[in-house]
């Protein structure tokens, strides 16, 4: 992934913590490690994960930070 792709990512994101940008999708939250090359998670609003190609220590992190942080995102609907 190029800078540019991830500038792009990080600018359209909805919440970014440590590194992972979180954007809503029509499946639900769209997770990318800003820190790498292309790992990605697709979970769903209540923390499934739907798609991953993240190191599974990754998505550990990334489900965490979900669970710690949604609520922020709501909070920006609002």
């Amino acid at each position: 992934m190029t800078e540019e792709m991830k500038k792009e990512i990080a600018d359209n994101a909805d919440m970014i913590v440590n590194g992972f940008a979180f954007t809503k999708v029509d499946l639900g939250i769209r997770i990318v490690n800003l820190n790498s090359d292309g790992d990605v998670m697709v979970i769903s609003p209540s923390g499934k994960v739907l798609e991953s190609c993240m190191d599974p220590i990754e998505e550990v992190i990334a489900l965490d930070i979900w669970e710690k942080d949604s609520e922020f995102m709501e909070v920006m609907d609002a």
